[in-house]
């Protein structure tokens, strides 16, 4: 099959699994996509099984705005010939946590220059790119455990501050991160411990969240 027909073949599956109540229930939860069949994970995973990995097909279906064909592009995308600027494309047509976390966990995690890639992305502004580089910092301290002092105490610093002020999915994202550092290490999770101790009292509600948080990994 041809590029064309492979993209129709994967649309008309996409059809025939469609969840009319699946979709319903994101549109009201807030997940907005031009178009989502509301296709299940293990379905997708399926539809996916059934392709090599391929560079082309991945970006056709990338560009496609449904929800279940950029799931399949960070499934179906070889990682040698996703080179960083296609990466910095693929971030900026993030709209949603769903497809940012599918995507990390999909492909960004594999990259090779993943570790300097997500540092760029969370020190963007734009809302959806530091979601990216927080998940994608998230799934390498899960794979690989620590990182090197001085990037930690970077990470750190703008992981505080997106939970701060960022945006919900921005924070949600940041200390999703903060807790995978801690995880690592008793080491790591006092390090934590001493740069929010000072917001035990605070009456900001991030602040407290963050606080009450890092209380919970050490006291576990």
């Amino acid at each position: 099959m041809d590029l064309k027909e492979q993209l129709k073949d994967i649309k008309t599956q996409l059809r025939l699994s469609m969840n009319g109540v699946v979709s319903q229930s994101m549109r009201e939860k807030g997940a907005n996509y031009k178009l989502n069949f509301g296709v299940e994970l293990p379905r997708i995973k399926n539809i996916a099984a059934a392709y090599e990995k391929n560079h082309d097909l991945a970006q056709a279906l990338w560009k496609e705005d449904i929800r279940e064909c950029k799931i399949l592009a960070g499934m179906l995308q070889p990682v040698d010939t996703f080179f960083p600027e296609i990466a910095d494309i693929w971030v900026e047509n993030i709209r949603n946590t769903e497809i940012a976390e599918f995507t990390c966990m999909n492909l960004f995690q594999h990259l090779p220059y993943a570790p300097a890639k997500s540092f760029q992305w969370i020190a963007s502004e734009v809302e959806y790119t530091q979601v990216c580089g927080f998940l994608t910092i998230a799934r390498l301290l899960m794979k690989k455990g620590n990182m090197d002092e001085r990037p930690a105490g970077e990470f750190l610093d703008q992981a505080i501050c997106a939970v701060q002020s960022g945006s919900y999915p921005v924070r949600k994202a940041a200390l999703l991160a903060i807790r995978k550092y801690m995880e690592h290490s008793e080491e790591n999770a006092f390090k934590v411990c001493r740069m929010v101790e000072h917001m035990a009292d605070s009456e900001m509600e991030a602040e407290q969240m963050l606080y009450n948080m890092v209380k919970e990994v050490v006291d576990n």
